[in-house]
Order: structure tokens, then sequence, then C-alpha cells
């Protein structure tokens, strides 16, 4: 049995995380921990506070009651607003606190994009673009070319956990280039587990969303490769 944990922000699409555990065999666990994030708000300094060592330590703690091998601060948006270099001090403490190998929804998107060979990418966000460029600049520090941004204006976690498959699907579309080998769309708020199928179908490239890549990024943290077709070409990647 392999158990990674997970601390998520407040309540949006934290349901997409037993979906997750249910489609990549019965020998994973993916517990989760909510985090208290404070005001709920996509707004740097709202980020900042959202992603703070006390707020992660909490939860880890609560984690470590799971027995979790590797842990992953599910959040993109409260960790690439902190620089790549910021981030990184995030996840280090978070280990420490943890006990575990860690990591975050933000490294996970850098990783998974190398992974699947995609070095331009399109970023579709649901966030006001002020944000969304954030994530681009954390990407461009990772090497990775981001040749379209699109923001959507959202400012709530809450509103974003409402959209359903014909909004995320539209969100992709829209926020594709034809110059991206792959589209990413990093908010964990958003639902995507049960849509990866669809996305890549009607973008005809691999579609990256924030849940699926944090669950791959925790599990590369504990050595585990799973093979799950429905997760998308992310979970073929070798």
């Amino acid at each position: 049995m392999t158990t990674v944990g997970f601390l998520y922000p407040g309540y949006s699409a934290e349901d997409d995380y037993p979906r997750l555990e249910s489609l990549l065999g019965g020998d994973i666990r993916l517990p989760l921990v909510h985090t208290d994030i404070g005001e709920d708000a996509h707004r740097a300094d709202a980020l900042l506070e959202m992603g703070s060592a006390a707020r992660l330590a909490a939860g880890a703690a609560e984690l470590r009651k799971h027995g979790a091998e590797a842990v992953v601060w599910a959040c993109t948006s409260a960790s690439f607003v902190f620089g790549w270099e910021g981030a990184g001090q995030q996840v280090r403490e978070l280990a420490a606190t943890a006990g575990a190998p860690a990591s975050s929804t933000s490294f996970a998107f850098a990783r998974a994009a190398r992974a699947i060979g995609a070095e331009r990418v399109a970023v579709a966000a649901t966030y006001p673009e002020d944000v969304a460029a954030y994530f681009a600049a954390f990407l461009k520090a990772a090497g990775i070319e981001v040749v379209s941004t699109r923001g959507s204006g959202i400012i709530t976690a809450a509103e974003v956990g409402t959209w359903g498959e014909n909004e995320v699907l539209h969100l992709a579309r829209t926020g594709d280039h034809p110059d991206a080998q792959a589209v990413l769309l990093p908010d964990t708020a958003l639902h995507t587990a049960a849509h990866l199928p669809a996305l890549e179908s009607a973008i005809g490239k691999p579609v990256l969303t924030a849940n699926q890549v944090t669950a791959w990024e925790g599990l590369r943290l504990t050595g585990r490769t799973v093979g799950a077709p429905r997760l998308g070409q992310l979970f073929a990647a070798r």
C-alpha cells in the first residue's frame, strides 16, 4: 500500500481526490486534510497568507496520523505566488514539519510538463490575469516556454468549484494555442478528474490539470509509477 497525503485549502474540488484514488487502483491511498484558507481570494496578499508556514504546519501534523510517505501542498496559486525560490522554501519547511518528502502543485506542473516532453505550453487559468501571470513566471523559471496565458477573472475558489464539464472544456479550448504542446489548467479548486479524457479529446494534445498533476507528483515522490489511461497522457508517460 502506498499512501500519499495532501494538504488542500478549504472546500471546492476536494472530491477529485477520492475519484483519483479509485482510478489509480486498490493499493494507493490519497488521504486529504483541509487547511484554513483565511480569505478566499485569488489575490496576492491573501494567497501569501493562505500558503504560510503556520497554516501548512497545522495540516501536516494531522497528515502524520495517516502515515503518509509523501506530502503535497495541493494548491497552485498559494505556492507559485511565492516565486520559484519562495515556493522551494515552502516545500522544504513542509517536508521538515511532515517528516516526509514534500512538494506542491506548482512544482508538480513543472515536472509533469517535462515528463510528457512539453517545452511550450499554454496556460488556461480560472484566476484573474495578474495572478495567472505569476504562474507563467513560475513556469518560465522552470525553463518552460509559456506561449500564451489566459485568465478568467474569477476571484474565489468557491466559485471555481461550481464549474462543470462544459465550463472546463470551454476554458481549455479558449486557452489553447497552436504553438503549445500541452494546455495547463492550474487551479485545484477546479473539478477535472472526471473530465480528462474529454479534455484531451477536445484539445487534441495533453492537458495537465491541477489535481491530476498533484496526485502524480505525490506518487513520484514515493517512487511509484502508475498507468491510468483515464487520467490522461501524463499517466501514460514513462
